[in-house]
Order: structure tokens, then sequence, then C-alpha cells
């Protein structure tokens, strides 16, 4: 299959692009140098140009506090909304598939059922609501189409939770890290093996994808986290790891409390459920320096 792949400097796209290759499919990978896809004649033209199978949508408007300054609206829109509706539009001219990487900030954060790929959708921040028009915009456009959500990114390419945590933990002997938001991290390399089984399938339809090994807040993963990093290296374990309240870190853009995925729909399906967060987050250790 051809496959082509936004956002390839990214963490996810990154991986996406390696699933593929080692697959044997044939990945075109893109990034802003490349592709602008806020440029709808651009977009349309280098889409018809490749003929893809399948795109693979993984670029995005991800700052989430800066998306918040009026001055970046307009920009969080045109990438997250405009941009995606001009990649679904131009798939279905192409009668071409598409997976489009959502978040489980397009729920109210509120609760602590996880949420299922049906609930209401009601976003708290800027970041949110345009991924939930992203998401509206590919359910207009496409029948053959994938949306998943996921929550909590960590991967060898690019800046995450992780690498802020390691880094913090080499020049401090303690840490507060809030224990009011909950959620299940998703290690981008498992997540891409999962979008190439889904690329390589018909089974569309919304999904939600996050490692498995139960619910966390922050602070047991950054506890989890020195854990694992002090059988590398001594330092990580001398690091007080203290819980407290998201109050204690205000930030532009609300949080949600609640990031739960509820995944049984990916297992009714037929597609293998991502490996532990724990086993995970060992395997990114290896990767990583630690």
């Amino acid at each position: 299959m051809k496959i082509f792949v936004t956002g390839v400097k990214g963490q996810l796209g990154y991986d996406v692009v390696n699933e593929l290759t080692k697959r044997g499919h044939e990945a075109i990978g893109v990034d802003i140098e490349q592709l602008d896809i806020t440029d709808e004649e651009a977009v349309s033209t280098m889409l018809k140009e490749i003929q893809p199978d399948g795109v693979i949508h993984c670029a995005a408007w991800t700052a989430v506090d800066a998306a918040e300054d009026e001055e970046n609206k307009a920009k969080v829109q045109a990438v997250n909304v405009d941009g995606t509706e001009y990649i679904a539009k131009t798939c279905k001219e192409l009668d071409c598939k598409m997976i489009y990487i959502s978040t489980d900030y397009v729920f109210n954060g509120l609760g602590d059922r996880p949420w299922k790929e049906d609930d209401e959708r009601q976003p708290l921040s800027i970041y949110g609501q345009t991924k939930y028009e992203g998401e509206l915009a590919v359910e207009k456009w496409l029948e053959k189409f994938y949306i998943v959500r996921i929550a909590w990114v960590f991967g060898v390419n690019g800046k995450n939770f992780v690498k802020t945590m390691l880094n913090l933990g080499k020049t401090r002997d303690s840490l507060s890290v809030v224990n009011d938001q909950v959620g299940t991290p998703t290690y981008t390399y498992d997540l891409s093996r999962l979008l190439v089984d889904m690329v390589e399938s018909d089974k569309y339809g919304i999904y939600h994808a996050t490692n498995e090994g139960g619910f966390i807040s922050w602070f047991d993963f950054t506890c989890e986290i020195m854990k694992q990093a002090s059988e590398t290296n001594p330092i990580y374990g001398q690091v007080k790891v203290s819980p407290v309240g998201s109050d204690a870190y205000p930030a532009k853009a609300k949080r949600p409390s609640n990031s739960r995925m509820n995944k049984e729909k990916l297992i009714s399906n037929g597609f293998k459920p991502l490996p532990t967060w724990q086993d995970a987050l060992s395997r990114y250790l290896k990767e990583v320096e630690v």
C-alpha cells in the first residue's frame, strides 16, 4: 500500500513512517516544509499527484496553552480544522481511506467513567474545540475513515512529559506533580503499530487507543518514571515526588481531570490492544538518554 503521512517530524508521525516501512508499505511522509496543510490547493495537488491508498493525518497544533492566545486562534483553527477538512475532501475525491488522530480533549473531562467513543463531545479549550471540529470535518466528507482518540502521548522523537520529568530529575531532589488528573499514557511506538493495523483493514469508525495497564494520575506516572529510570541511573532514586492539586499549576487551557478512555471497541473489532504503559515506559527508557 502507498500511505501518505502528515506531521512526520512529530512523535507519532515519525514512528508511523518507520512502522509502515518495516511492513513493506510505501510511506510518503511530509511536514510543514513539504506541505502547508492550510493551503487547500497545495493539499489537493499533492495528494492527487501521489494517489495514496490511505492517509494517516498526524499533523496538528498541539500547544494547548498557546492555542488560547488571541493571536494564535486563527492559526489553530487553520491547522486543526481547515487543514483536516482539506485532506478529508481530497480523500473523498480519491476514494482514499483516512486516519485522523484526535484526543480526549474533545470531552469535558468531568466524572470518573471512562469515555466511550459515542459520548457527547464538550471540549473545554480552543485546542479541544478545534480537534472536535476536525472530527466533524472527517465525518462530514468520508465514509472510509478512522478517528483515533489518544491521550498522554510520549515518543522518542520530540518533547513529552517523560522527557520533562527525566530532565527535572537530573537537577532537582524533589518534584511536585498533579494527582487529580487521571488517564493512561500512550506510547507512539505502540500506537503506530495499531494505526498500521487499522489502515490495512476496513474496520472504519471512531476508536480510543491508549496503552493498557490501568488508570493513573500524572503523579503516579512520575513515580514510576523515577523508579524505572533509577535502575539505570541511581540519581533518579533520590528524587522525592509529591502529589499536588491542579490549582498548584494554573494554566491558560483547562485540563481534563478525567482522561480515562474506554477501549472495548478496539478489542471487539479484532484489533490487538496496546501493551501496558509500564512495559511501554520500560522499553521507551531504553531508547532515550536516562
